[in-house]
């Protein structure tokens, strides 16, 4: 699971769902959870909070050009790549940040990934979970 520290900046509401605005030091990021600030406490502005994201839910990319859906990219550096038959693990540095990917060792091969490649990281919005910031994490 990644883990990366956070900063909510915006917190969004409709009925029970809020879209949270985050920054960390790999940069912007957003979530979709199915809270409000009126139902959890930790969902206000300027709240040191966690971003958890499986490393399933890493997509990667290549030289993208043009516009894409996907709010939560960033730019970083391949550190390893360890392929295996069907799955390959990719870790990857931004600026300073570990992220973890797991995708098909054919994407592997068809983006040609190796280390120090220049890539970019993508994780949907809402596969974007949060957890409180506490004294016990």
């Amino acid at each position: 699971m990644n883990r990366i520290k956070a900063v909510i900046k915006s917190v969004e509401s409709s009925d029970s769902i809020s879209l949270v605005e985050l920054e960390t030091a790999a940069g912007k990021m957003s979530a979709v959870v199915v809270e409000t600030p009126d139902t959890a406490d930790y969902l206000k502005t300027g709240r040191e909070v966690y971003i958890l994201f499986k490393e399933t839910e890493v997509s990667i990319g290549k030289d993208l050009s043009g516009r894409i859906s996907l709010r939560n990219r960033f730019d970083c550096t391949v550190l390893t790549v360890e392929r295996g038959k069907i799955l390959s693990r990719i870790v990857m540095d931004c600026k300073g940040e570990r992220i973890v990917s797991i995708i098909t060792t054919r994407s592997v091969e068809s983006l040609e990934l190796k280390e120090g490649d220049r890539v970019t990281a993508l994780v949907k919005t809402n596969e974007v979970s949060l957890l409180e910031m506490d004294g016990n994490v």
